[in-house]
């Protein structure tokens, strides 16, 4: 027996609740239109409710954010469905598509949840913690994080023992195991995407030692060390939990390398490298921050002046590219790597080694439309019909995209795209009223 599903109609669905679908979508609510996001985590807010600050300004990443996402969850004319896949996406006439959804259950009645996280107290089951990039252990009943958004509870039920011991802590009785998927049939007009970017995988570049060498860390893990959610009291090396001294950046890991299949600057990992660097210049004043690079791409507003503070707090500059990193005895890191300013081979030893990968297209999406082929381009993000004069415009009409679905970008442009995304939205569905 086919199990029913539940019919809805929106104006607009946006695939992805980071920051550029959230301003899409509140963009296109505040015109008066019904809009539904289709997030797969837990909560909205994508990557940048996980950062510290943001560069050039270095204002607090959090403290912009939350409030944004306050008012997308409030606003009477967005649906947030959150822990959910667009599993396909049909053209079916003119200006209407037809979307089938899958919402995971939580195994939580969301509507009674308090987030008291007296079930995550209670649960003896520990895993990775994937929104603290595996740096520490999560419960397998668990609230994501402190800001997350709707803070409601989760059982990750693969790891889940059904011990009990989250139901009888919970005051609110609003643990459910029975909870099932629930599938809807959802009718709109236009369609953003908003699907973001994912990050290199730097367990590809065997030579750096990442997944081997536990000091060598991904830019993201660093992040999460500097934010105030943070997993530690301050920064510290994984391997031993000493506060390290000396701290090396590798630069382009992943990106601008033909032989990674990533042949482009990723636009961001300079600038949030020094970011980084300055902050843990004020984290722990006696380190030594030393950036390896290729080229320093600082071409946004501010952003050349925020490259020559970092030099004047004594961050340390190399031009060269690292060819091998090996571990010592006691945990530390030697890079050896080719100076090209003297054109010799040379080693330094740190302390601890941040990658600064790089930023990869989410070809997520691509496979969701089935009537009708979204096209990309050659490195697989969203193809731009007309960059200039209509950058939302996608192969498809009706469909749209919004922030790095279409390309690597910092968020100062990703929020100028969804803005893009939603006007030429509001412009479509005005056009059939």
């Amino acid at each position: 027996m086919e199990k029913e599903k539940i019919n809805l109609f929106f104006d607009a669905m946006v695939i992805g609740g980071g920051i550029a679908g959230g301003e899409s979508a509140l963009n296109l609510a505040n015109n008066g239109y019904k809009v539904i996001i289709v997030e797969k985590d837990l909560s909205i807010g994508g990557k940048m409710i996980m950062l510290s600050k943001v560069f050039p300004t270095l204002d607090c990443s959090a403290c912009i954010t939350t409030p944004k996402v306050s008012e997308i969850s409030r606003h009477n004319n967005i649906t947030i469905f959150t822990e959910s896949d667009v599993n396909s996406v049909v053209k079916m006439g003119e200006r209407h598509f037809r979307a089938e959804i899958t919402r995971r259950p939580r195994y939580v009645v969301a509507e009674d949840c308090t987030g008291c996280q007296k079930c995550e107290e209670a649960c003896p089951v520990i895993v990775k913690d994937q929104y603290q990039y595996n740096l520490i252990g999560r419960k397998a009943a668990f609230i994501p994080f402190s800001i997350a958004s709707p803070k409601i509870a989760a059982i990750d039920i693969e790891n889940c023992t059904l011990c009990g011991a989250c139901e009888k802590a919970c005051p609110s009785n609003c643990i459910d195991f029975t909870q099932k998927a629930l599938d809807y049939v959802i009718d709109i007009k236009s369609v953003v995407v908003a699907t973001g970017f994912k990050l290199f995988d730097p367990l590809k570049i065997e030579r750096y030692g990442f997944g081997k060498f536990k000091n060598v860390l991904t830019s993201m893990q660093m992040e999460r060390q500097l934010a105030p959610t943070r997993p530690f009291n301050t920064i510290l090396r994984p391997s031993d939990g000493k506060v390290p001294d000396k701290i090396a950046y590798v630069l382009c890991a992943g990106s601008r390398d033909d032989s990674e299949g990533n042949p482009i600057c990723s636009q961001i990992c300079c600038m949030y490298s020094i970011k980084q660097a300055q902050l843990l210049m004020g984290a722990l004043p006696m380190a030594d921050i030393t950036i390896y690079y290729i080229d320093i791409r600082a071409f946004g507003k501010g952003y050349d002046e925020f490259y020559e503070q970092a030099k004047g707090m004594g961050v340390s500059f190399i031009k060269g590219k690292i060819g091998k990193i090996t571990k010592g005895e006691r945990g530390d890191l030697t890079l050896r790597y080719e100076d090209v300013s003297t054109g010799k081979i040379k080693e330094a030893r740190h302390d601890m080694v941040v990658l600064s990968v790089g930023v990869l297209a989410n070809d997520e999406a691509v496979p969701m439309f089935r009537s009708n082929t979204l096209l990309t381009d050659p490195l697989n993000y969203i193809r731009q019909e007309d960059p200039i004069i209509s950058p939302a415009k996608t192969s498809i009409e009706g469909v749209f995209v919004s922030g790095t679905a279409s390309g690597p970008m910092d968020i100062p442009d990703s929020i100028l795209s969804a803005g893009a995304a939603a006007s030429q939205a509001t412009a479509y569905l005005k056009r059939i009223n």
